[in-house]
């Protein structure tokens, strides 16, 4: 391996995304082609994660997120002969996702309702924390009923 590979690999080191080594790889001047030579990819990836958009965490910083309930308009998306269906920009946008996220995909009275991961981690905290009283710790609790269980087999045995 030569230097400059090596050097690549530093920079890139513990980075969790192709996207993320990209971008982090062409802030340190390194040329497109040379990216997708190092990372096994095709120069159009490259490219097209460096001309779209900025990385998550600094665009979500910006952007305003409008809640997916508010968008009204029913959207036309045509399926490909693949079944694949492209969700525009304004509906991810709304959703607070973009490319490499996961979705959550129900069947719901034959509609098909799609939820980002981070949406429906939200939504099950919030059903949770109708049924914790206020300052109780669901882990502390678990582990005194664990305990007492314990206990009372012991006792048994």
């Amino acid at each position: 391996m030569e230097a400059n590979e090596v050097r690549m690999g530093e920079i890139t080191s513990g980075l969790p995304t192709k996207s993320a080594k990209i971008r982090k790889l062409s802030e340190a001047g390194y040329e497109r082609a040379d990216i997708a030579r190092f990372l096994g990819i095709r120069y159009q990836h490259v490219r097209n994660v460096l001309v779209q958009s900025p990385p998550k965490a600094s665009r979500r910083s910006t952007e305003t997120f409008t809640p997916a309930s508010r968008i009204e308009a029913p959207v036309n998306l045509p399926l490909d002969r693949n079944g694949r269906i492209v969700i525009p920009a304004h509906l991810r946008s709304a959703m607070g996702v973009s490319e490499g996220d996961s979705l959550i995909a129900r069947l719901v009275d034959g509609e098909l309702r799609l939820m980002s991961v981070e949406g429906a981690v939200r939504r099950v905290r919030e059903k949770v924390a109708r049924y914790v009283p206020a300052g109780e710790s669901l882990v502390e609790a678990l582990i005194r009923e664990r305990r007492e269980e314990a206990r009372r087999e012991a006792g048994n045995g």
